[in-house]
């Protein structure tokens, strides 16, 4: 069967990459974009060229669910090199400082007790922050001097998983979002004394979506090949796996769709949290909308038009 024109596939979905060290995210999206065919394509948090692992990428009305995945909390896998700092904080960048000394396990495990929880960070010189409406890396790269404030960011959990040698140590952190591991990297060595920088980074998980999830870019190319992509596809509702549920009828669905509130008992969302309530909305299975509770009434903040495509029809 002839393949449809790029850019003209109603595909809805969640597809998680494993994305490959020595391409930017933005390389990996344009893949999918050539692969799928679908209308819309959006990412889901950007990995660095020296990054590998977890890379949603949305499709379609997932894309509508991008920023619920973004604030999700992410776990990362890394490798610190100490003894040298770098102006990018990771291997990829021109070193800047050199040191001798090398840190103890305990010093390294004693330090880490102080960048877990609510932490004020302040990002790498070469991140996608922006300044003044630049990105940041970009101002960096034109050798402007970028003076980037800290901000408050949530560390969950950060532990020395492994010490293969003086020069080296394996970390894992568990993190809310716009948290750094560089900046971690480039803090701690500081704090130590000895300096450092990533020499490697994977990132495990963004919020409900895993490694076990994800396919690399080879797998990517295949499954196109032989018009399996469907199989790998994720529901656009796994990234709001965090929001409470709540079903109402066709009419109340109808009504949602077309922008209008709906009245809805309080007792309904007795697992909804915040003031106002955020929900994602169902009938009869579907994603209707994510709504939000106030004063009596439901009113829709994100509408999904999911009816009538199916994860199958990305193949015809």
């Amino acid at each position: 069967m002839a393949r449809r024109r790029a850019g003209t596939r109603p595909i809805n979905a969640w597809l998680v990459l494993d994305k490959p060290q020595g391409l930017t995210s933005t390389m990996c999206v344009n893949r999918v974009k050539r692969a799928t065919h679908a209308e819309k394509v959006g990412h889901c948090g950007t990995l660095d060229p020296l990054a590998t692992g977890v890379l949603p990428v949305a499709l379609g009305e997932a894309t509508k669910t991008v920023p619920y995945a973004m604030d999700s909390r992410k776990t990362y896998r890394f490798t610190l090199r100490f003894g040298e700092a770098r102006d990018t904080d990771d291997a990829e960048g021109e070193v800047i400082a050199t040191s001798e000394l090398r840190p103890t396990n305990d010093a390294i495990e004693t330090l880490l007790e102080g960048f877990q929880g609510e932490v004020m960070q302040r990002p790498p010189r070469y991140a996608a922050v922006k300044v003044q409406g630049e990105r940041a890396y970009d101002l960096a790269r034109r050798g402007e001097v970028v003076e980037l404030e800290a901000r408050p960011v949530r560390i969950d959990a950060v532990r020395l998983l492994d010490r293969p040698d003086p020069d080296h140590a394996e970390f894992e952190m568990v993190c809310g979002k716009g948290a750094y591991v560089r900046a971690l990297a480039r803090d701690l060595g500081e704090a130590l004394g000895c300096l450092a920088h990533v020499a490697a980074l994977r990132r495990m998980s963004v919020g409900p979506f895993t490694l076990e999830q994800a396919i690399s870019l080879d797998a990517l190319d295949a499954l196109d090949a032989s018009d399996s992509l469907p199989q790998v596809y994720v529901s656009v509702a796994t990234a709001l796996a965090d929001i409470p549920a709540l079903a109402v009828t066709g009419p109340q669905a109808h009504r949602l769709r077309a922008g209008q509130s709906i009245r809805v008992s309080p007792r309904l969302l007795e697992g909804a949290a915040g003031d106002p309530a955020m929900v994602k909305v169902t009938q009869a299975g579907e994603l209707v909308a994510i709504g939000r509770f106030a004063d009596g009434e439901l009113s829709p903040v994100r509408v999904f038009n999911l009816k009538g495509v199916t994860l199958a029809q990305a193949q015809e």
